[in-house]
């Protein structure tokens, strides 16, 4: 890959790992339902006017937006308002590589390979171990709704794969429109007309600049960039950067918001990134370590 892609692939990392400290401005001064609404209505307008839309008929649009969008973002942002941090929300919502494996293997009928099941195995026994903890670290309806969002994140990965080559920005885009009237229904129900009034009233700077920031620089822009590196290069090169995304995300966590791991999370957090390690290159080992013996 050209120094330019590689280049483009890590200010994409950066975009998506640091998002989750952002998220967490944001919550700190809009409840999770209207953040999300007020994020999809800054993706979706007054983009839809300049992108066309993608030739997608209109429930499959709206069965990605109810997942990747609707679904994921719910769960995420409800997930960190109740306590779940930042930087193990961007580790632990990885989890949707491993949903996406188990909904294939149900809905599709692909097989699970042997790579798959340990990595799996290796991933479920350190969200075991984070979620273990005494003390009250990370809330266990936290985690679980983590774990909700990645497998929301999942199932919208089978449903695109229906969709056969498609521009991605302008199904992010299109797919925007989906979410906002949901969020906030959601968010009159379980956040009250009163405190989304008093929330849009004195919202702060530092609430506009997370919007700005997850609309624009983390959606349109990251997908953008994304979408161009998946256009010049084959997937299995471009999809493994996915994997610094946590990285940064919790590197940024401890950066600008201190949070620290403590030595329990740790080592849960190493056996959920080996185990995506050994989801993502076991197979391929495998496959040079036949071909090598053969």
């Amino acid at each position: 890959m050209p120094l330019k892609d590689l280049l483009i692939a890590l200010v994409v990392i950066i975009a998506w790992g640091v998002n989750f400290v952002v998220i967490k401005v944001g919550l700190d001064g809009l409840p999770p339902m209207l953040l999300g609404a007020l994020r999809f209505l800054l993706v979706a307008f007054p983009a839809i006017l300049l992108v066309k839309r993608p030739k997608l008929p209109w429930r499959w649009l709206f069965a990605y937006g109810a997942t990747i969008s609707l679904g994921q973002f719910a769960f995420l942002f409800q997930a960190m308002y109740s306590g779940m941090p930042p930087g193990l929300a961007s580790l632990i919502l990885q989890s949707q590589a491993f949903f996406t494996l188990g909904f294939a293997a149900l809905f599709l009928g692909e097989r699970l390979g042997l790579a798959s099941v340990m990595g799996l195995l290796v991933a479920a026994s350190g969200l075991a171990l984070i979620g273990s903890e005494d003390g009250g670290h990370v809330p266990m309806v936290a985690l679980l709704l983590t774990l909700c969002a990645g497998a929301m994140w999942g199932m919208g990965n089978i449903i695109t794969r229906r969709f056969g080559s498609v521009d991605l920005v302008a199904l992010v885009i299109w797919g925007g429109l989906i979410p906002p009237l949901p969020f906030l229904a959601l968010s009159w129900w379980l956040e009250g007309p009163e405190r989304i009034g008093h929330a849009l009233v004195n919202i702060s700077w530092h609430s506009v600049l997370a919007l700005a920031y997850l609309a624009f620089v983390a959606t349109m822009l990251g997908y953008s960039l994304w979408s161009k590196l998946l256009s010049r290069h084959p997937a299995g090169k471009v999809a493994p950067f996915s994997l610094l995304v946590p990285v940064i995300g919790l590197s940024s966590s401890a950066w600008l918001l201190d949070e620290r791991l403590t030595a329990v999370q740790g080592w849960g957090a190493l056996l959920v990134m080996l185990g995506l390690l050994v989801n993502v290159f076991g197979p391929k080992l495998g496959q040079r370590l036949r071909a090598v013996s053969a």
